[in-house]
């Protein structure tokens, strides 16, 4: 199974979203990570989809989702493009552990963002692996929720996949 990473730039129009993911969904796709946000031209946002592939040719869906009118451009981005993912994870920590898991926050470059007397909400950014670590450090302490955002990526260099795209 091989994963592909898709960068659309699309008009921000009510529904097109739900036209991407069903158009995935419809060909038998797994989306594993989707994001969306406004990006720096007014009126278009930024989609970055994240999709297993099992001897699907990914090509197919990318010619469909060229044929859906808010979709200004598609880019499937290199395996060494800058990908980050960002978690909240809030832990159970008591006086006995609290330290241990403050040793493991720094060790992994995270940020506590709240502290109370038994749990702190820890904020992790950084690559899918990066953060897995983290949580299997933290698992023995007790995680008590946790929220992910979709991976966040952009293609090394100095190309923009907003170049040639009116202003």
């Amino acid at each position: 199974m091989s994963k592909h990473v898709l960068s659309l730039l699309v008009e921000d129009k009510p529904g097109l979203l739900t036209r991407v993911a069903g158009l995935f969904a419809r060909r038998g796709f797994n989306i594993e990570s989707l994001a969306v946000g406004i990006s720096e031209i007014e009126g278009l946002s930024r989609i970055t989809v994240v999709v297993s592939v099992d001897g699907l040719p990914l090509e197919q869906v990318t010619k469909q989702l060229n044929k859906l009118i808010n979709v200004i451009k598609i880019v499937e981005l290199e395996p060494d493009s800058v990908q980050r993912d960002h978690m909240l994870i809030k832990v159970k920590t008591d006086a006995a552990t609290r330290s241990q898991v403050l040793e493991a926050v720094t060790l992994f470059r995270a940020r506590v963002i709240d502290v109370v007397s038994d749990a702190l909400i820890i904020e992790i950014t950084g690559d899918t692996s990066k953060c897995a670590a983290f949580i299997k450090i933290l698992e023995p302490f007790g995680i008590k929720e946790m929220v992910q955002s979709g991976v966040l990526a952009m293609g090394r260099g100095s190309k923009s996949i907003t170049e040639k795209v009116a202003k």
